[in-house]
């Protein structure tokens, strides 16, 4: 066997056949080529078979794209109404009570009593708990009797007074005895005053050991048990009263709406005030404004305004987090359009306003107040005027639109009739799919899309075999084939 050995560096003589893998490369490349333009090809419909046609070709998405371009957009209306629209004015609250009462006891002594329960409404006056009242009792008696005592000297000592004085008119007695027994009364009078206040201190003493409750309320939980010695400087007391009805609602707002909330408030309206839950979902309670603060804090910007709320069900407890909505006016007989329908771009607010020939015409619009999913236009928009609420996306200034009613929208409950163009295939025939995705055979669905009915296998008239449940949307055919090329698989 003979072997062809060639130096580094050696040129191939002219006419010498190049290796053998530099020729499998080259086929290679050129076996690319073709597989390439083949697939080009029968993406464009240029192959025999693939039935090249005029009309749009819905099997490619760039098919699929110009033909949804040109046909009408599905879209749903609403229309511009005259009403009433409230001007809200949105905070967070903190339910507080009108009044909160730490119970103490005002004299010292053993607790031997505790009438009340926890949980309890009590009435102003209720007796609460007792306290030993036996040291008071004797100091009310030993008030009493020195009072008595005193009393009596008082007596004696007028007594000797008049005598003095029927003896001073005979210059019997001198003079200066008689001033003597003057100061000896007064100073028996003033006495007899200082018992009296003794005997009403102890009196006072003895009805402080019984304590009752300073206000309507609801007692909280017992703070002290019977037996316990309790002294005035009980820092917790002996139970918190605190009045639940009426109770009031403190929450700030900016201080831009002041002004507009004080000339309500001159003008002598009643402001209501709703109250509902953290989340907003469930309303616990309505109230009016009551008054708001004397001055703005300078740190937030706000000021804190006061409601008062009946809470004659309990939906309200003192240090609960509320959301509030303040009505502070209401605009009558303005036009009210759903915030849906309005649009906003670079160059603003608008709307898309429906023809009577079914295009779109782009209107500018100014908005007022919002309340909840409804916006006051103060321009550009009447009462009566069509707008576009959903499937605005594609839409310009003269497109088509084909308007299809909301779901649950006819007066007989029915839902609402297949839109035109979903008529074939499986699935066109019922109305299409909701979401305008192509039904089965090819037919687009009845829902956003409404342009493909027709290019189905089932487009020709000829009825196609059921297809199952899950099995995949088989490709669609050309609408119109031409002589001489293949039927569609």
């Amino acid at each position: 066997m003979l072997v062809e050995t060639r130096e580094i560096g050696e040129k191939q003589a002219p006419g010498e056949k190049p290796p053998a893998r530099r020729g499998r490369a080259w086929l290679i490349v050129l076996i690319l080529v073709a597989i390439g333009a083949a697939a080009i090809a029968w993406r464009a419909g240029w192959l025999p078979g693939t039935g090249v046609s005029t009309q749009t070709d819905t099997s490619t998405p760039r098919g699929r794209r110009a033909q949804m371009q040109m046909a009408p957009a599905s879209v749903t209306e609403a229309t511009v109404t005259r009403g009433d629209i409230k001007i809200t004015l949105q905070a967070l609250g903190t339910v507080t009570s009108t009044s909160t009462v730490t119970v103490r006891t005002q004299v010292s002594g053993q607790l031997i009593a505790v009438n009340f329960r926890e949980g309890q409404d009590v009435k102003q006056g209720d007796l609460l708990a007792e306290i030993d009242p036996r040291p008071f009792q004797a100091a009310l008696a030993q008030a009493q009797g020195q009072l008595a005592r005193d009393q009596a000297l008082l007596q004696g000592a007028q007594v000797d007074l008049q005598r003095y004085q029927g003896l001073a008119a005979q210059n019997a007695v001198p003079r200066q005895q008689l001033d003597t027994q003057k100061a000896l009364v007064a100073q028996y009078a003033a006495t007899v005053e200082a018992d009296r206040a003794q005997v009403q201190t102890a009196t006072i003493n003895l009805d402080f050991a019984r304590i009752k409750s300073p206000v309507d309320g609801r007692a909280g939980l017992r703070q002290v048990d019977s037996g316990n010695y309790v002294t005035p400087g009980d820092a917790n007391g002996i139970v918190v009263i605190t009045r639940l009805k009426p109770i009031s609602v403190v929450f700030s707002v900016p201080e831009d709406r002041l002004s507009e909330i004080a000339r309500r408030l001159n003008a002598g309206a009643q402001l209501p005030v709703h109250a509902s839950d953290r989340t907003g979902r469930t309303k616990l309670a309505e109230g009016t404004l009551q008054t708001f603060d004397s001055q703005i804090d300078q740190t937030t910007g706000t000021i804190k305004l006061r409601a008062s709320f009946p809470n004659d069900d309990l939906k309200l407890f003192p240090n609960q987090f509320v959301n509030i909505v303040l009505d502070i006016d209401t605009r009558s007989g303005v036009a009210v359009a759903p915030s849906a329908g309005i649009q906003r771009g670079a160059s603003g607010t608008f709307a898309y306003v429906i023809n009577a020939d079914q295009t779109v015409a782009v209107r500018p619009v100014t908005l007022g107040v919002t309340e909840g999913e409804n916006v006051e236009v103060t321009a550009g928009l009447a009462p009566g005027d069509r707008i576009v609420v959903e499937g605005a996306d594609r839409l310009r200034e003269g497109a088509k639109v084909d308007v299809r009613a909301a779901v649950g929208s006819q007066p007989n409950g029915q839902p609402a009739a297949p839109a035109a163009g979903a008529q074939n295939g499986p699935e066109g025939r019922t109305g299409g799919r909701p979401d305008g995705a192509r039904g089965q055979g090819g037919g687009q669905g009845g829902g956003r899309r409404q342009t493909g009915g027709a290019n189905g296998p089932q487009g020709g008239g000829a009825p196609a075999p059921s297809a199952p449940a899950q099995s995949a949307p088989a490709k669609s055919a050309p609408a119109a084939q031409q002589p001489g090329s293949a039927p569609s698989p």
